[in-house]
């Protein structure tokens, strides 16, 4: 029987949808004011999803613990408070988009889990605008 576990966080982060190579008016026609040369920050909610099969012994998909401190390890501590162009390595080559985002998410969290459980990433940008990313 595989049965889905779920862990919400959030962090705080900045950002700029850009192309270094178009001009700023193409960047500004394609990614509106998300282009803007300053940056512009949101308060991400995130979602985990890890589904699999119970462990007989523990009750366990994943002990939420466990996953708690891989969200913090590999996103919360890597992302929160920062400036994810700058300062986030995946990012220096990456647009930073939601759909970016959450894949780098699940890249990062992907290696830490059990081996034949799926992994879900949701991460909503605004209350209204989320992605999600399954590998």
């Amino acid at each position: 029987m595989r049965v889905k576990v779920s862990r919400k966080a959030h962090f705080n982060a900045a950002h700029r949808l850009y192309r270094p190579d178009w001009d700023d008016a193409k960047n500004l026609r394609v990614f509106g004011k998300c282009s803007n040369p300053k940056y512009h920050g949101h308060n991400y909610e995130l979602i985990v999803s890890v589904t699999g099969e119970i462990d007989p012994e523990t009750g366990f998909v994943i002990d939420l613990k466990v996953l708690k401190d891989l969200i913090r390890e590999q996103v919360e501590d890597a992302m929160d408070h920062k400036n994810l162009n700058e300062e986030v390595e995946e990012f220096k080559e990456l647009n930073p988009t939601a759909e970016h985002i959450a894949m780098v998410i699940w890249k990062r969290l992907r290696p830490h889990l059990p081996e034949g459980s799926d992994l879900e990433v949701q991460l909503y940008e605004t209350p209204r605008n989320f992605v999600t990313f399954t590998g």
